[in-house]
């Protein structure tokens, strides 16, 4: 069956964005970066892939699924960040009529399209952010990957943006990076 996987970047201090939504405190050069490009390639932009003049590898992920805001933080750039995966944005507010590319927006209850995606057939899928879809997904997350950053925010989105609901999950695998990176890999208990 496929895993629903929250894999994302976050503060010392639990925040996956600035309060303005922004992301661009977390480092992009260093070790870390290899092991990304390694093991989690099909989380990378389709737009870094063209700009290097080849095309992102499938395998690990087939779908990727995002709130409005996640989404909309790279609209500036493109309106299709993962052309190689199926892509769902959920929001109560906008329609697939507001993007181009092969987005799918949906105001459909987030658990029961999980729900159907880990029914069927593939790889996995990647909830890529942000923190209020994470709390509404939180019972059916299988992994966190947490690819913990040396930097504080002190205020900013967290990385669940939900009620207090306290959740196990167990320490499977832990990678320290020369740039400071942490990449914490857990299963539900």
């Amino acid at each position: 069956m496929r895993e629903l996987i929250y894999y994302a970047a976050v503060s010392l201090d639990g925040r996956i964005a600035a309060p303005d939504g922004a992301f661009d405190a977390f480092p992009v050069e260093g070790d870390h970066m290899d092991a990304i490009n390694a093991e989690w390639a099909d989380t990378v932009p389709g737009l870094l892939y063209e700009a290097l003049g080849s095309t992102a590898p499938r395998g690990r992920f087939a779908t990727v699924l995002m709130g409005w805001n996640t989404f909309a933080a790279g609209l500036p750039l493109t309106d299709d960040p993962y052309p190689h995966l199926e892509q769902i944005v959920f929001s109560r507010s906008r329609t697939s009529r507001d993007v181009g590319g092969s987005v799918r927006i949906t105001a459909d209850d987030p658990r029961g399209v999980v729900a159907d995606l880990k029914g069927r057939p593939g790889a996995d899928i990647w909830l890529c952010g942000g923190g209020v879809l994470a709390a509404q997904l939180r019972d059916d997350i299988d992994r966190l990957v947490l690819k913990v950053n040396p930097i504080v925010f002190g205020d900013g989105l967290p990385l669940f943006a939900g009620g207090y609901a306290p959740e196990s999950f167990v320490l499977e695998r832990s990678r320290a990076f020369g740039s400071g990176v942490v990449m914490n890999e857990y299963r539900r208990r």
